[in-house]
């Protein structure tokens, strides 16, 4: 049959597992390969292969996210010798998912399995096209794509979402659910964002094998520490845990000096272990952005550096979008920051509040509340000064903590420059 089944004992990884035998490799023509190819849409994708793939990622990108990026690529090597199931490849743009979604195609395909690779809106074009078709009719053109040997259906969730595609991309996947075929998604959508239908599917962990890219976009230069262009980090290098000065001495009123060491103990304890939201207020030169981006370089030096931005410069990034000579689409960039995997934003509040910013604000928030996703906040403002939406949110104990920092300016000490 051209497949084989390890010989291992029950519990171990790779049993009941099918793998492709070189058997496979050897019998296909070229001739047919070449067919094979054509069928499969694969032809400007030839060159993205396992080979090609750089496990690690690009120089400069953190340890965990290298680690992620190899962790992927493990499975997508795994899965294209087996073609057990499905795999879902989830990521921002970039990330390297389309490459590995590619590389098990031209994988199968060179093992001579028919394979079909299409990015949902082109399948859905497939399908309408097909209506007026004089080559073939709609009901053959949707056999072949539900009942390809091998499927992969490539940025899920960019179709435009009327109820005919809709339909249709369901009824798809939900044939190849019930006859358990191979399926391969990938996507930058939580699955908290993406349809009911589907998402229950997609979370059968009996069937769907889960994998996670967090890695930046290959396409996007990264300083020398791994930092995406978006962060600002690296003007705030010289603001660490060690680097805190010692107010003790200031004769600070006793509340106050007590909010700033309790500030401090939960920025250590954050840094260690990211998790929900944290929250500092306080007035200018409080300390609060210290704080904050004491956490960052703390994340950065673990390999893990998270994405740290002014709220201004935030929206001037997703303002840049819009002109003729961007080379970033908007929702790419929005997707960037709503999805980064620790976001870091200083200066809350001091943002111009028109109607767009209000709404791409609370758009942010929301979608980083909903998905859990760790956050660091500073802010001048208080509660009440705030969009009541985002406030709300802010007012939820179970993912946030907030710490008021009550101790005046710091003026720095003798010879040096102030700090935030």
């Amino acid at each position: 049959m051209g497949y084989l089944r390890s010989d291992v004992p029950v519990g171990h990884p790779n049993f009941g597992r099918l793998e492709i035998c070189v058997c496979r490799q050897r019998d296909v023509s070229q001739q047919v390969r070449e067919h094979l190819y054509s069928l499969s849409h694969l032809d400007e994708l030839k060159e993205l292969t396992f080979e090609s793939f750089r496990p690690r990622g690009q120089i400069g990108i953190g340890e965990k996210q290298a680690h992620s990026l190899e962790m992927a690529f493990n499975q997508a090597n795994h899965y294209a010798r087996s073609l057990n199931g499905w795999l879902l490849l989830q990521g921002g743009y970039g990330c390297g998912k389309t490459h590995l979604a590619a590389a098990i195609a031209n994988f199968a395909v060179g093992m001579g399995v028919p394979t079909l690779f299409l990015t949902v809106p082109d399948l859905l074009d497939m399908l309408r096209f097909s209506y007026d078709s004089n080559d073939t009719t709609f009901e053959s053109r949707f056999n072949e794509i539900r009942n390809a040997s091998l499927l992969i259906l490539d940025d899920f969730g960019t179709q435009n979402a009327t109820g005919w595609a809709q339909e249709k991309l369901f009824q798809v996947v939900n044939y190849r659910y019930i006859n358990k075929l191979p399926l391969v998604i990938t996507t930058n959508l939580s699955l908290d964002d993406i349809e009911a239908r589907f998402r229950s599917r997609l979370s059968d962990r009996e069937l769907v094998t889960d994998v996670r890219i967090n890695a930046p976009d290959y396409r996007r230069p990264l300083d020398d520490t791994g930092h995406s262009e978006l962060s600002s980090l690296t003007m705030m290098g010289n603001k660490t845990f060690g680097s805190l000065e010692d107010r003790t001495g200031e004769g600070l009123p006793p509340d106050g000096l007590k909010s700033l060491q309790k500030s401090l103990k939960a920025a250590h304890a954050y840094a260690e272990r990211p998790k929900g939201w944290l929250v500092f207020m306080g007035g200018y030169g409080s300390g609060k952005t210290h704080l904050a981006a004491a956490i960052a370089n703390y994340r950065a030096k673990l390999g893990d550096p998270p994405l740290f931005v002014m709220v201004p410069d935030l929206l001037d990034h997703l303002r840049a979008t819009f002109s003729p000579n961007s080379n970033v689409a908007f929702d790419r960039r929005f997707d960037e920051i709503r999805m980064a995997p620790l976001l870091v934003l200083d200066d809350l509040g001091t943002q111009s509040m028109t109607p767009w910013v209000k709404e791409k604000l609370y758009q942010l928030f929301n979608y980083r509340y909903n998905a859990e996703l760790p956050t660091v906040i500073t802010t001048s403002d208080s509660l009440d000064e705030m969009d009541p939406r985002i406030r709300s949110r802010l007012l939820d104990g179970k993912l946030c903590t907030i710490y008021v920092i009550n101790v005046p300016s710091y003026h720095g000490s003798k010879g040096k420059k102030p700090k935030r």
